[in-house]
């Protein structure tokens, strides 16, 4: 008899529910797993963004000469608002980046019936959740020694962080199944997360660009989430409303779309690897 493999959003919550507890040591095992052997361990972790956010700081606002506001000379703001932008890119760059490989690198699972390989993304964005939380530390630290204390906008963080989640475990689910079947995928992806973190307003305000790219650049689901989470990690200011409803329905869409076909294509996976 054919198991069936369920999509939809009660078949999405149900495997986070039954697996919680294989998810937990999974995203752990994962998270320990990268700094093995190393001398300085998850200390990496914490090192890691606060050395990123110094090389951008040096490069764009001392060699570049880059200002963030018109009229604005503060070195400071540039940085604290690029390192906002590229938290929120590199829990995108993270995940996607590995995605093609989740399925392939874990052959020995797809034999096994009993594991729930529609986990393996839950787990990688698990894992870029965590680096995620210590970059926001760093950031807090960085604006608390810098600045002051933060603004109290900062508790809505999890919350425009919701849309990202759900876009990038779609594109995950999606990109997953995808690179069973064509190997190329991995290679093409490396080069459209180099394109795209250069076409998302990371090193730029979208208010610096023309209108007529303003409206190009917004068609990109990473656009609305980077600059509210600069409004409400910065700015002190609360998400717009309808573009954070839009952004949020957008990403449950790609969500449900990633794992309906993940779910659809799996039973050929044991064949392929």
């Amino acid at each position: 008899m054919t198991q069936r493999f369920l999509g939809g959003p009660a078949a999405i919550a149900g495997s986070l529910w039954r697996n919680r507890a294989l998810l937990r040591a999974s995203i752990r095992r994962e998270i320990l797993g990268r700094y093995r052997g190393s001398v300085l361990g998850l200390l990496w972790s914490f090192f890691n963004p606060l050395l990123m956010l110094s090389v951008y700081t040096f490069v764009f606002s001392t060699v570049f000469k880059a200002r963030w506001s018109a009229g604005s000379d503060s070195r400071t703001e540039f940085a604290l608002v690029l390192f906002a932008g590229l938290i929120v890119f590199n829990v995108f760059s993270e995940c996607v980046a590995r995605a093609p490989t989740l399925v392939i690198g874990n052959a020995n699972y797809v034999k096994k019936v009993v594991f729930p390989i529609e986990i393996l993304p839950w787990v990688n964005m698990g894992a870029a959740l965590f680096h995620m939380l210590i970059s926001v530390v760093v950031w807090l630290l960085a604006y608390a020694v810098l600045i002051g204390p933060p603004h109290l906008t900062v508790f809505w963080f999890p919350l425009v962080l919701l849309p990202l989640v759900l876009f990038v475990m779609g594109v995950s689910w999606f990109l997953a199944s995808l690179g069973v079947y064509l190997r190329d995928v991995g290679q093409f992806i490396g080069l459209l997360i180099t394109v795209l973190t250069f076409l998302s307003p990371i090193f730029y305000p979208v208010s610096a660009l023309p209108q007529e790219f303003r409206d190009v650049i917004y068609l990109s689901p990473l656009t609305p989430i980077i600059e509210q989470a600069r409004d409400v990690l910065y700015w002190g200011r609360l998400p717009d409303a309808w573009l954070y409803v839009r952004t949020l329905a957008l990403s449950i869409v790609c969500a449900l779309a990633g794992f309906f076909w993940f779910q659809r294509t799996r039973k050929g996976f044991a064949d392929v690897l």
